[in-house]
This record gives C-alpha cells, sequence and structure tokens, in this order.
C-alpha cells in the first residue's frame, strides 16, 4: 500500500457516503406534515416549558458511568487470557486502573458524583 491508498480510501469513503445519502433522499418517502414539526415527549404532547435547563451535575454523573463502563469492557477481555500474558499485562493493567482510580479521586474531589 502506498500513497495511493492514502489518497483512493478517504475519497471511495467520501464518495460512498455522498452517494448513500443522494440515494436515501432520491427513493425516500417525503411528509410535510405540520404535526412533525411539533415538540413531544414519549409520544405526548409537553405540558408547560419545553426548553428547561438540566443540572450539568447529571451530565457529569453519566459521564463518569460510561467512563466505568468502557472499563469493564478493557478488564473483561484481560481477565480472560491473563495467564497467558504473563507479567507485563499486569503491570500495565495496574497503571490504567492507576489513571482510572485518580481520575474516580478528582471526580469526587469536584463533587461530580453527588447526585442532588
Amino acid at each position: 500500500m502506498g500513497i495511493e491508498a492514502i489518497i483512493v480510501f478517504p475519497l471511495a469513503g467520501v464518495a460512498l457516503i455522498l452517494i448513500a445519502n443522494f440515494l436515501s433522499n432520491l427513493i425516500s418517502y417525503k411528509s410535510d406534515n405540520q404535526n412533525k414539526r411539533e415538540p413531544y415527549e414519549s409520544g405526548m404532547k409537553t405540558i408547560g416549558e419545553t426548553w428547561i435547563q438540566f443540572k450539568v451535575g447529571y451530565y457529569l454523573f453519566a459521564i463518569i458511568f460510561l467512563i466505568f463502563d468502557v472499563e469493564v469492557i478493557f478488564l473483561l477481555p484481560w481477565a480472560v487470557v491473563f495467564k497467558q500474558i504473563g507479567s507485563v499485562a499486569f503491570v500495565e493493567i495496574v497503571i490504567f486502573l492507576i489513571i482510572l482510580g485518580i481520575g474516580l479521586l478528582y471526580a469526587w474531589k469536584k463533587r461530580a458524583l453527588r447526585w442532588e
């Protein structure tokens, strides 16, 4: 693979995306109905103001959950092949857990884990 691949693959990717979007717009059913433009919540009409501010703490809580969820995704395959990998992988996973632990301590210090 040379310089041609570096040029051809991104161009092919962009071309496929453009072709897919063009075909989708060409053959899709189009309906301009006023009901489509109304805001809704779970299929029901909203009660009260639709644009309200949420506390940013809820988003931080969700992001921290996702971080530790991804951690489990990395730990499971590592645990399955732990005996075959050796001590170098053990040191690497300890470093990984220390970095995540520092992140958890930082979030705890910033009070991101308080659900109020």
